[in-house]
């Protein structure tokens, strides 16, 4: 059995991007049109944003717009949880309309986000499959307050409920078979992928430097949120031992998030302000630029579901270096496409960036590896065949287990 009308849940979606999990949802929904679905996503308003719009990569986008006061702002709401209780309420709304109009064959939830309505879907006879991007115990290393014991539950149920899971790393499918005592033959494992060509700029390096107000030696560029679990502390306390050999380096720290200001002071103390630039924010535009500037990427996450920055470097023929961190692990294999070190030792990952910037060969020859592996193994195209195939086995089990007994 194929799914041919299929039902995305989402919090986020471009351009409301939050993490990863927005792109992700995105270039998987957009592949499947071009592979002849029709997919509808339903997802939280943003600022500028239509209620509903056919994006340009043929996706059905519908925004949550009822989460409004009688004055027009924002409902109010005591915390966040709060606030996704009444988001759920609201793509609720949505769904029953579009599946009464004309049924979905099938639900696909991201994160406990929006377990909710992909649980009343569910009892509305549709199929339902998750991906879990990530966990609350796997971000804090454990549950230690109410919030995270009511996300954890609430992970619990939708896992629970769906009648297959998808994972994107061998990391995940461990961490959710353990932590949820999950059966194995439920859970499957399906990375993350990328469009290999996406991020390339036309414009030369040196163009792009001065651009920048870069000088001409080595960039050490970071892409992510600027959150703990990506550890780009772990990059600030490696920085003097990578400057002592290389005194030109600039360190380019793109992304944004709570732990920015602690960042910047952590700079400050270390002497690095001339050598680090927080660049922001950063569009599919800016990391193309950034990409063609960088003689290096650097990932050195403490937690780390997939990686799926670590991809994009490769495609565009970055040497990257990695910390060791969950599903890098299954993405990087150890000079041969890429360099791994210990995750939070800011001697390892030292030593892992001078291993590229002091080998130009070693350099050329994991970067070409690099790309050559995306793709073979990580283009959305192959991904998104992998993800039909497993939603007719989802079809394929919900048809059976609805037929009476003989």
């Amino acid at each position: 059995m194929t799914a041919k009308r299929i039902l995305m849940l989402s919090w986020e979606y471009p351009p409301r991007l939050i993490g990863g999990l927005g792109r992700v949802v995105c270039a998987l929904s957009r592949e499947m049109v071009a592979q002849g679905c029709e997919v509808h996503v339903i997802t939280a308003d943003h600022p500028g944003t239509e209620e509903y719009e056919l994006d340009e990569g043929g996706v059905h986008v519908h925004r949550v717009k009822t989460q409004t006061g009688p004055d027009g702002t924002a409902w109010p709401t005591p915390n966040f949880i709060a606030w996704d209780a009444r988001l759920n309420f609201g793509m609720l709304q949505y769904a029953l309309k579009l599946h009464a109009q004309k049924p979905f064959d099938i639900v696909h939830a991201h994160d406990w986000l929006v377990a909710d309505a992909a649980w009343v879907l569910k009892s509305a006879g549709l199929p339902l499959v998750s991906t879990i991007h990530a966990t609350e115990f796997g971000r804090n290393h454990g549950i230690f307050s109410d919030d995270s014991r009511y996300i954890d539950t609430v992970e619990w149920r939708l896992i629970y409920e769906s009648r297959l899971v998808i994972v994107n790393s061998s990391h995940m499918f461990d961490e959710v078979v353990d932590h949820f005592l999950v059966p194995k033959d439920k859970v499957i494992t399906i990375p993350n992928g990328v469009f290999p060509d996406k991020l390339q700029c036309g414009l030369s390096s040196e163009v792009l430097r001065g651009k920048h107000g870069l000088s001409d030696g080595p960039v050490l560029l970071f892409v992510g949120r600027l959150v703990r679990e990506k550890g780009v502390q772990v990059l600030l306390e490696a920085a003097p031992a990578i400057i002592e050999r290389h005194p030109g380096a600039t360190f380019v720290i793109a992304g944004a998030g709570y732990y920015e200001d602690e960042l910047r002071a952590l700079t400050k103390a270390k002497g690095l302000s001339d050598r680090v630039k927080f660049f922001g924010l950063a569009n599919d535009a800016d990391l193309a630029e950034l990409y063609t500037i960088a003689d290096l990427l650097v990932v050195p996450s403490l937690y780390e579901p997939f990686g799926i920055v670590a991809l994009e470097g490769m495609a565009a023929r970055v040497p990257v270096v990695t910390s060791d961190a969950g599903g890098l692990k299954d993405i990087i294999e150890h000079t041969a496409d890429g360099i791994t070190t210990f995750a939070g030792d800011a001697d390892s990952l030292a030593w892992g960036i001078l291993q590229v910037l002091d080998n130009p060969a070693l350099a050329r020859n994991i970067k070409e590896a690099a790309r050559q592996k995306v793709l073979a193994q990580f283009t959305w195209t192959k991904i998104t065949e992998r993800t039909l195939d497993f939603y007719a086995s989802a079809l394929g089990q919900a048809a059976a287990t609805s037929q009476p007994a003989a």
